[in-house]
């Protein structure tokens, strides 16, 4: 598959999660009566990586992460003169998805994407309060953990056809914990998007989440590298 082909696919996957995972807490979380709460956003978010992977997955791999990009590659899964377009493609269709849910909610009474508009934050602006300590911890391991599963749910001894299922209720069991953490970011191109309407503390804050979602992924391919080493 050409290179232009891979990065549509993963300019069009990363849109919808940000779209489906972001929309879900934005307009849906806690509307009056009806809200789909904590549980409803994390199976949101899981579910756009489901269909997305099932979608998109056989043309780019259905990365939408920059994290789950580099971490491909320190496994040795994916090459490196591919990780700028993959990124770039990731980032355009976060903010891209972004901008439509801002577009969408803007007409609520009261909207004001300076509360938050699911922005990723610590400090007084995780919803926990959690510190900036906390957040590192929190953004990298849960990362580490998400790619060694993406990475032995796809490798060659595991079932064929069932990666976007593991996949996709590992982010969802990821959302279940650490929402009250940081908003759950796990994904430096999910948290740019949302930050680029936000502006201010959520720009600020962002380094956060592309430096330790990125430090867990890449950390995680090269122990899954080596935890699958034939021995000699």
């Amino acid at each position: 598959m050409d290179i232009g082909r891979k990065m549509a696919a993963e300019f069009v996957g990363t849109f919808w999660l940000v779209l489906g995972g972001c929309g879900s807490a934005v307009i849906a979380a806690a509307f009056p009566d009806v809200g789909i709460g904590l549980l409803g956003v994390s199976l949101a978010f899981g579910l756009t990586v489901l269909t997305g992977a099932y979608a998109f997955g056989h043309i780019s791999g259905g990365h939408f992460n920059p994290a789950v990009t580099a971490g491909l590659w320190a496994g040795g899964r994916f090459p490196s003169a591919e990780i700028l377009p993959y990124w770039a493609s990731q980032v355009l269709g976060a903010i891209s998805g972004a901008g439509v849910l801002y577009v969408i909610a803007s007409s609520a009474p009261g909207f004001d994407p300076a509360a938050g508009f699911a922005s990723n934050g610590y400090g007084e602006h995780s919803p926990g309060q959690y510190s900036m300590g906390s957040a590192l911890v929190a953004e990298a391991v849960f990362t580490f953990m998400f790619l060694l599963i993406i990475l032995g749910s796809t490798g060659k001894k595991a079932p064929p056809g069932f990666a976007p299922i593991a996949i996709g209720l590992a982010l969802t069991l990821i959302h279940l914990i650490s929402i009250p953490v940081t908003n759950t970011s796990v994904n430096p191109a999910r948290s740019m998007g949302p930050a680029i309407f936000v502006g201010g503390w959520a720009l600020e804050q962002l380094w956060l989440f592309w430096v330790a979602p990125l430090a867990g992924g890449i950390a995680a391919g090269f122990f899954n590298r080596w935890l699958n080493e034939e021995s000699k």
